[in-house]
């Protein structure tokens, strides 16, 4: 197994020198980690054989080979001859390959990749999780699967004109999970194009911002609420002194006038006037600080009294209420009156959901390290999409003129902020609502009074 030649190329690449006695092993030429060429499996029935190995190269890089080895007779003696073709770049392709492909594979932002047409030919696990679809369910499919439809025609055409000639598309879109949901994603689309410079296909790199959507509309939300109760500050202490003067004077006209007709409408007037003098004071419990004492509060007995009370109304004789306590709740640092308020609101509200049918309303209390939830449920008629969020807004309501001031919920919400919780709602038309109320277990720094 010793070399007798080599031509130029062998000695450039080994370092084998101009003369060769027949002193040097093959083997001498492999790194220590190579295959070796099996050139005991060469006989009279086997003449050649294929192997791949690493050639050492002096004070460089080893050298990948893919070797053929063929076994021939000279003279009485059996000899190999050995053609190496060099596979270091095609190796170093595959190694920078199967780590892109583990990169796309293993990120954590959904990755898509499609065909020059649009399809899809890979997914990665993130894109499953994200999305809800299966990956059977994606494969040779449009990237529409996944569509809010919120986009015309005019914009996917803007973007397929920029992606086919070659050049990087970025931006926010909306599409839906597979339940429904909308998913926010920053999107970047960037083409893959061959040697020749043709585009053969598409990368689309997703960043999930579909809970920082959620956290800016929430921040909005509250700014405009603060701005909202700054607002009726103003406006109820602008109009509460004129109607303080109307009642006055509708009280005194009452007490000297003899006709009937006139103390009939004087009534009217006086009943409008208690009316706004009720909006005007939710306004000015949700626009000031409460001047309530805060005080150790057991939430679970100040809402089975407000189920009592709400229970005692006509709409609720056919409503049944189930209240469910699955942990030991503790004493919070809360204003019971305020509380008891925000209780009466939301169950109210579940049983004009209602509308008189027969139906129940549901209370759970949980806990986990740093918070107690309360969340009623009821089975009524929900809430359309296009309506839940603007629940919480001032003067909004469904009910009809005189039913509700709108503004319940509004001094709800006020209420649960101050105490440093949140207020959550979730509803299906059909099938019900369900309020959510959150509190800390150990508040700090309250703003009361």
């Amino acid at each position: 197994m010793k070399i007798v030649d080599c031509n130029q190329r062998a000695r450039a690449v080994t370092g084998l020198p101009a003369q060769l006695d027949g002193s040097i092993p093959f083997a001498s030429l492999l790194t220590a980690d190579s295959a070796r060429p099996p050139f005991d499996s060469l006989d009279g029935t086997n003449f050649s054989c294929e192997t791949e190995v690493r050639f050492r190269q002096d004070g460089r890089k080893a050298m990948d080979a893919l070797v053929y080895v063929y076994g021939m007779m000279i003279g009485a003696e059996r000899h190999y001859v050995v053609f190496g073709r060099d596979i270091s770049g095609s190796k170093q392709r595959e190694l920078d390959l199967l780590r892109f492909a583990n990169v796309v594979h293993y990120t954590v932002n959904p990755i898509q990749i499609t065909d020059a047409a649009g399809r899809m030919i890979y997914v990665n696990p993130a894109f499953e999780r994200t999305t809800g679809f299966a990956k059977e369910e994606l494969i040779g499919r449009n990237p529409s699967i996944i569509s809010s439809k919120k986009y015309g025609k005019e914009f996917w055409e803007r973007v397929w004109t920029t992606i086919n000639a070659g050049k990087i598309w970025n931006g926010e879109i909306e599409n839906r999970r597979k339940d429904g949901q909308p998913l926010y994603t920053q999107l970047l689309i960037s083409p893959i194009i061959d040697v020749d410079g043709k585009v053969i296909g598409f990368l689309g790199s997703h960043r999930d911002v579909t809970e920082q959507r959620a956290l800016e509309q929430q921040l909005m939300h509250s700014q405009k609420m603060e701005s909202i109760g700054t607002l009726a500050a103003g406006i109820a202490h602008e109009v509460g002194n004129p109607l303080t003067s109307i009642s006055s004077i509708v009280q005194v006209l009452q007490r000297t006038i003899n006709d009937e007709f006139a103390r009939d409408k004087l009534t009217l007037v006086q009943s409008q006037v208690h009316r706004i003098t009720k909006i005007i004071r939710d306004l000015v419990d949700f626009s000031r600080p409460s001047n309530y004492q805060v005080q150790p509060t057991d939430i679970v007995k100040v809402l089975t009294d407000s189920v009592e009370i709400v229970k005692m109304g006509k709409k609720a004789k056919e409503v049944t209420f189930y209240t469910h306590v699955r942990q030991q709740i503790p004493l919070l640092s809360l204003v019971p009156d305020q509380m008891a308020q925000v209780f009466i609101n939301i169950l109210l509200n579940a049983v004009d959901a209602l509308q008189g049918k027969r139906g129940s309303i549901t209370t759970n209390f949980e806990r986990d390290d740093d918070v107690v939830r309360v969340t009623i449920e009821d089975n009524g008629a929900g809430i359309p999409p296009d309506l839940l969020t603007k629940i919480f807004e001032p003067f909004f309501t469904t009910k009809r003129v005189g039913e509700g001031t709108g503004l319940g919920l509004w001094v709800s919400y006020g209420i649960i902020k101050s105490f440093r919780g949140d207020i959550t709602v979730w509803s299906e038309p059909g099938k019900g609502t369900s309020f959510c109320v959150t509190l800390p277990l150990n508040p700090k720094d309250y703003t009361h009074g």
